[in-house]
């Protein structure tokens, strides 16, 4: 499947033309090996593929005995995968490289050598587990992975010419239309459910069987429970915690995480080691308040108040809903034909969230609960910083709406009182482009184009 990352591996072989390794890191399942080894076939002579979950013992011991000769370790090396390797024509390719801590440690001196290219794949949480008596290697390029993304789900299940016109009426500011905004919406929410993981959406394509598809889902949620048993050490309680609440946390309408919904009495502070973990696990989006919205929004964050997301919708969907749940009573086909009754703005805001994020932003919203003056109460889905920075900041609150009926009270509130620092006012909801009384209102499948 056409991944976007392709391009920026091409980018680093330009660029770098073996000066430096590239390291393309992520949450576990997301496709990383998979795109890196299509890399090797597409832009190289020949490549060699190490998987460290499944290697010879006589190629890990190359790694031990002959990273000083490295005439021999090549040698060794081609013999051993049966592979011909080209003076810088050739690339290597160190998968799950977590698992191998030596051959992270070699990189440098590999590097340094200038014959071939490498790349190394691994999630980023077992990576920095990883590094007992071992000097990371400064000539590393690092590349965060994400889940699919809209464009990447649209261009997989073969409505690439769709999104197409939906950039082109984006860029003009322009609706779609009654009849291609109906059908946009209708892939967003087979989106929203069958979400952005590789294997998920392969499956989806093949057989369009959603039993089939939560099926591989929760699968992959049983080894991100497996990894947190396995890396997190002492902190594993609280991450189990934090990760099996985040459904809860989203459903209440104040989605900040509270340390108390999770164990009672506890305080932010006792979770900070989880909470570290699951950001580092890159299975969770991270938000964050921030008490200021000028042109640097880290530097106004506010660590003490925070929201959750899933990094895949799709994934957070089938943690919401037992087996049984999906599987009889119709789930998947109720919440795509929009008849079922609960808050689903909590998938719309992951959702969202999800698509800002792969698109390379940063999460932050704004809120501010003051008792004394009702004009100061508010709070926004999320702040965007638009790419063109002027003397205003161009900050633009982003409010997300799940249904067609709505009020924006914290909007107007937030407009009046930062008039100076805004860009634009944005209204991500369920219907067509319009731009209407200083707002811009955008479908919620443009999300990802901001």
């Amino acid at each position: 499947m056409k991944r976007k990352i392709y391009s920026k591996i091409r980018q680093w072989k330009e660029q770098w033309g073996g000066r430096s390794a590239l390291l393309v890191d992520g949450a576990r399942r997301i496709g990383k090996s998979w795109i890196v080894e299509e890399f090797g076939k597409n832009e190289y002579k020949s490549y060699i593929l190490i998987d460290f979950n499944n290697v010879k013992a006589e190629i890990v011991e190359l790694f031990e005995r002959y990273i000083t000769d490295l005439d021999t370790f090549f040698m060794r090396l081609s013999l051993y995968t049966g592979v011909r390797l080209y003076h810088r024509e050739s690339l290597i390719i160190f998968d799950e490289v977590q698992m191998c801590p030596k051959a992270r440690a070699a990189i440098k001196y590999l590097v340094k050598d200038g014959r071939y290219d490498y790349i190394e794949t691994g999630s980023l949480v077992s990576i920095n587990h990883n590094v007992k008596g071992i000097v990371i290697p400064s000539e590393e390029v690092r590349i965060n992975m994400y889940p699919m993304d809209l464009e990447e789900f649209m261009w997989a299940t073969g409505q690439e010419m769709l999104f197409d016109y939906v950039k082109g009426q984006y860029e003009a500011m322009s609706p779609l239309g009654q009849a291609l905004h109906r059908q946009m919406m209708d892939s967003l929410r087979t989106y929203m459910l069958v979400g952005g993981m590789p294997q998920a959406v392969q499956s989806f394509v093949d057989r369009n069987d959603m039993r089939d598809v939560d099926l591989i889902k929760r699968s992959i949620l049983s080894l991100y429970r497996n990894d947190i048993s396995k890396y997190a050490g002492r902190s594993a309680p609280n991450v189990t915690r934090i990760f099996d609440n985040i459904p809860g946390l989203l459903q209440q309408h104040e989605k900040r995480f509270r340390p108390s919904k999770i164990k009672r009495g506890a305080r932010m502070k006792d979770f900070s080691e989880a909470m570290f973990w699951l950001d580092e696990s890159r299975v969770v989006n991270f938000c964050y308040n921030t008490t200021e919205p000028s042109v640097g929004l880290a530097l106004s964050k506010d660590d003490s108040k925070l929201k959750l997301y899933m990094a895949d919708t799709g994934l957070l969907v089938s943690m919401a809903f037992g087996t049984g749940e999906l599987e009889y009573g119709g789930i998947y086909e109720k919440i795509l034909r929009g008849k079922l009754e609960f808050n689903k703005g909590m998938l719309v805001e992951n959702l969202v969230a999800q698509l800002l994020r792969s698109s390379g932003h940063s999460l932050y919203f704004y809120t501010c609960s003051s008792r004394e003056n009702a004009e100061e109460r508010m709070e926004i889905d999320f702040l965007v910083r638009k790419d063109k920075v002027t003397s205003r900041h161009n900050i633009c609150p982003v409010e997300v709406k799940s249904s067609n009926r709505y009020r924006l009270t914290s909007l107007e509130k937030y407009s009046k009182k930062y008039s100076n620092y805004l860009g634009c006012s944005i209204v991500l909801h369920t219907k067509d482009l319009e731009i209407k009384d200083g707002i811009t209102y955008l479908p919620l499948y443009m999300a990802g184009l901001l």
